[in-house]
């Protein structure tokens, strides 16, 4: 009796939620154009706080080194002054961040340009305080004389690495606090440790200051690509936005490096990351398909083809689903009870033929495209598309529905393509599995969790460890070439894949509908 209640339970939730996406199909889910309040407080935050460690390291650094020094004097102009007054906007920004954040918290009312004007704060700050550690560097080179002098330091308990200020492990208040030579290879050697350890921010704050403070480095352009993936491998949605804007930032210095396509498709798989249901906010899978479909575009004749037309199909297959589940709605919610809705549904329909041509609900989708006509009495064109069902999907359930329908309407019954009997069916997810995605509200796409350079795990063949051997530089055998920018005109891909979550036969052809060919952009064989 309690294993049938428990079942019970379970169908009804997942009724619940089928019921809650329909709805949200209906209005096309609540548009998410821009971060939610919280995601842009959370990245504000994050940002503040990393700021507000690589001054106060950089003063303590400068401290620690004229206290060692008895002829040293205070300089009117001492650049600790510049960076002290950074470290007080630093905190009196993030003070009011954490405000807002508290009544976000508290559901308290607040004007909402705040955090626009916010931003823009921080955004100026950014460039203020990297340009201020970078002027500042001469000041924190390392003096080996007061190095060998000074005593050591004990380390005090409860704090991290000495990063959140004071006490700690003074390895790393030297490593980012002063300048000496070589010292840029140690930071890139140590923070790539502590990301492959889940110190995400200690390699952030290590890489950072290679930036900062060595800004000739041959470390530098990693760095900044490595800052990117650590947040890509920390796979927190506030951390999947920020990722995607440091691979953007990386390609705005770096646009015709040989890594520039996988920093390309790193930004649409990010968005992919945060993907939801087809029958929710469908922002993200937008936002995705317009990545995947600009790097085909830029690169033609990337090497990474093959991964890009895949994670194109699983953006598009959400997209295409969103617009049928719609349509459904428009058609047995409205149409059938005579609200209206056969227009909607029509056109939602027809996106689906003109984009997506490869979805694996394809059958559905014209037969549905066909009743809409029917419905219209244009028995002629609905016959077009019935015809094509039974030609191009013999073994769907809507192929004897077609005939039917071809029937009433007294046109010919078309012979059913030999080729098109043995496709295989897109594969079907479990009652569990389809139970889990409902409760979660993922998306059910393959994307690699890996970063570009460092990868979960650590097995000392990533990009990142090649070029750590080789002084900062990836070995000319392991460089890949860097990719061509628009060579050839594209190219109609191959029959799609298979594709999770649906239980229909696919077609290797797009629809035969006298259609218009598929959008430009659409996706692309390898040359």
């Amino acid at each position: 009796m309690k294993f049938r209640a428990l079942i019970s339970v379970i169908v009804g939730l997942v009724l619940c939620v089928c019921l809650s996406g329909a709805v949200l199909a209906q209005g096309g889910g609540r548009s998410q154009s821009e971060l939610s309040a919280v995601q842009r407080l959370e990245i504000m935050r994050s940002k503040l706080e990393s700021m507000r460690r690589s001054l106060d390291n950089a003063i303590a650094s400068m401290n620690a080194r004229d206290a060692g020094d008895p002829k040293a004097k205070a300089s009117p102009d001492d650049p600790r002054e510049r960076l002290r007054g950074l470290d007080k906007e630093v905190g009196s920004v993030l003070g009011e961040v954490s405000d807002l954040r508290g009544k976000q918290d508290r559901s308290d009312k607040y004007d909402i340009s705040q955090l626009d004007g916010l931003e823009t704060s921080v955004a100026d700050l950014s460039t203020r305080v990297q340009a201020a550690l970078q002027s500042t560097a001469g000041e924190r080179t390392a003096s080996p004389t007061v190095a060998s002098s000074a005593p050591p330091r004990k380390k005090k308990k409860g704090r991290l690495f000495g990063l959140l200020g004071g006490g700690g492990d003074d390895k790393y208040a030297e490593l980012t606090g002063t300048v000496a030579p070589g010292r840029d290879r140690v930071l890139f050697e140590e923070a790539a440790k502590q990301v492959r350890k889940g110190s995400h921010e200690t390699g952030r704050l290590l890489f950072s200051t290679i930036i900062t403070t060595y800004p000739d480095s041959q470390y530098l352009p990693l760095a900044k690509l490595a800052i990117a993936d650590s947040f890509y491998l920390e796979g927190t949605t506030s951390s999947l936005i920020q990722a995607a804007q440091a691979y953007q930032d990386w390609l705005t210095f770096f646009p015709t490096d040989p890594l520039a396509d996988d920093a390309m498709l790193k930004v649409a798989e990010a968005e992919m990351r945060q993907m939801g249901l087809s029958d929710r906010d469908i922002t993200h899978a937008r936002k995705a398909e317009q990545r995947l479909k600009a790097l085909l575009q830029q690169f033609p004749a990337t090497p990474l083809r093959t991964q890009v037309e895949e994670r194109l199909r699983e953006a598009q297959e959400s997209l295409a689903m969103h617009n049928l589940q719609i349509a459904r709605f428009y058609y047995d919610a409205r149409y059938a009870h005579k609200k209206g809705g056969l227009k909607g549904a029509q056109s939602r329909l027809q996106e689906i033929i003109e984009k997506y041509p490869y979805f694996c609900l394809m059958d559905e989708v014209i037969f549905r495209y066909g009743v809409t006509y029917q419905q219209e009495e244009e028995p002629d064109e609905a016959a077009k598309y019935f015809q094509q069902i039974v030609r191009d999907y013999p073994n769907s359930e809507y192929a004897d529905k077609a005939r039917e329908q071809l029937n009433v309407i007294g046109a010919p019954i078309p012979d059913a393509d030999p080729i098109k009997k043995n496709l295989p069916e897109c594969p079907q997810l479990s009652f569990t599995q389809n139970l889990l995605q409902q409760v979660t509200g993922s998306a059910n796409v393959t994307v690699s969790k890996d970063g570009i350079l460092i990868s979960k795990d650590e097995k000392g063949s990533d990009l990142i460890d090649k070029a750590i051997r080789n002084n900062g530089q990836l070995p000319s055998n392991e460089t890949p070439l860097a990719p061509v920018q628009r060579t050839a005109p594209a190219r109609i891909l191959p029959p799609a894949g298979s594709q999770p979550g649906t239980s229909r036969p696919r077609t290797t052809t797009p629809p035969d509908v006298s259609k218009p060919a598929p959008a430009p952009g659409s996706t692309t064989t390898k040359p």
